[in-house]
């Protein structure tokens, strides 16, 4: 049998709600690991241990542990008696054979009524590592680090260990109807939210038919590459040009902008309301556009009658760039297309809207029948992972 052992941090913090977001956090990999083969999960003490068969499968399940909300770190891990003749003899026996010069031993006790203390495990398995192999023992930055973590009468001990995302389980904070524009800030918006344990809702709204399918099918894309954090999501298509044209024909073209916001807003709303949503998200960023101006979000948010979210409010454009490149969702963003933000685009969009005079322009138009008429022609899509 192989082992994984996982670790979370922000989870141990939670006290009396430990076990629930723990028994989340093991949902949420068996859905990650399924179809991988036989692999049991369970917890343990500060952590999970992840039982594997076939240690071949190890390169398909090492990028889902890497995309589980809630670990922290992983490591592929070996098994032994927590008796220290044992263990040392089973660390060297396991390390022969690396180019080694320098190393560490880090050891943790889960089992506080071991014999012997962490810093007993380290000298006496590092003594024995030095014997057998003439490794010297620095215990900063050494090339390799022998992390051994000790449970009753077995220990469990690796050297390499892989970063995961960290942050709280998918599902724990609810559901967020995100609006997901197919550019670079609203997935990474999306990303942050799942983050935090929410469940995403993918809202795209798209200038079908004045402009190609191009805008949605990136959508597509990247709400396919989101779900491999959460599972399982929703991604409804909402055909907003002709709204835009109706909206072009009746109001003031400095406002028009805002006014498409506030009707994804609403639309957006609705949408959120189907799936049980609490808050709305954006990848809106303070002044990086026309709509996301302090004067206009205020006009803005005003159309909203749940939460308005923003997790990049603070973020610019080069760490919002570096994000979607880490995340993997950049080059998908990048690819050309026309989406409903450029469509009917006025040349000088107000950037201090007035909300009165949105207000006069918003009861010239049918708002209700436009939300109304833009649920009617809503297309949903699902996607899955893995």
């Amino acid at each position: 049998m192989y082992y994984i052992i996982a670790h979370y941090h922000e989870l141990a913090l939670k006290g009396r709600n430990r076990p629930l977001l723990v028994d989340r956090l093991v949902q949420n990999l068996r859905l990650a690991l399924c179809g991988i083969g036989h692999c049991h999960i369970e917890s343990l003490a500060g952590r999970l241990r992840i039982s594997l068969k076939d240690a071949s499968r190890w390169s398909v399940m090492k990028p889902r542990l890497e995309s589980t909300f809630g670990i922290a770190n992983f490591a592929p891990a070996l098994y032994v008696s927590s008796n220290i003749e044992m263990l040392s003899a089973a660390v060297c026996e396991s390390i022969q054979g690396l180019p080694l010069h320098t190393f560490r031993v880090t050891a943790k006790r889960a089992d506080k009524s071991y014999p012997l203390t962490s810093v007993d495990v380290n000298r006496i398995v590092g003594a024995a590592v030095v014997e057998r192999t003439g490794a010297q023992v620095i215990l900063g930055n050494p090339e390799l680090t022998i992390h051994i973590e000790i449970m009753g009468a077995g220990a469990y001990y690796y050297w390499e260990r892989f970063q995961g995302p960290g942050g709280l389980p998918v599902g724990m904070s609810g559901k967020v109807a995100c609006l997901l524009s197919g550019g670079i800030d609203s997935p990474v918006a999306a990303y942050r939210m799942m983050k935090r344990g929410c469940k995403a809702v993918f809202i795209h709204f798209h200038g079908h038919p004045f402009v190609s399918r191009a805008s949605a099918e990136k959508a597509e894309e990247l709400a396919q590459r989101l779900t491999r954090h959460q599972y399982y999501s929703r991604l409804y298509l909402v055909p907003f040009g002709d709204i835009q044209r109706q909206i072009v024909v009746t109001a003031p073209a400095p406002l028009r902008i805002v006014l498409y916001r506030r009707m994804m807003v609403r639309i957006a709303e609705e949408v959120g309301r189907t799936n049980e949503c609490w808050a709305l998200a954006t990848g809106d960023s303070l002044g990086q556009v026309a709509s996301q101006t302090a004067g206009n979000i205020t006009v803005v948010d005003e159309a909203a009658t749940i939460p308005f979210l923003r997790p990049l409010i603070g973020m610019d454009k080069v760490e919002i760039t570096e994000h979607a490149q880490r995340i993997g969702t950049y080059e998908t963003s990048i690819q050309p297309d026309q989406d409903c933000c450029s469509l009917f685009t006025p040349p000088n969009p107000s950037t201090r809207a007035n909300l009165e005079e949105i207000r006069r322009a918003e009861s010239l138009l049918d708002v209700h029948g436009l939300v109304k008429q833009a649920m009617e022609k809503i297309e949903l899509k699902e996607f899955t992972f893995p």
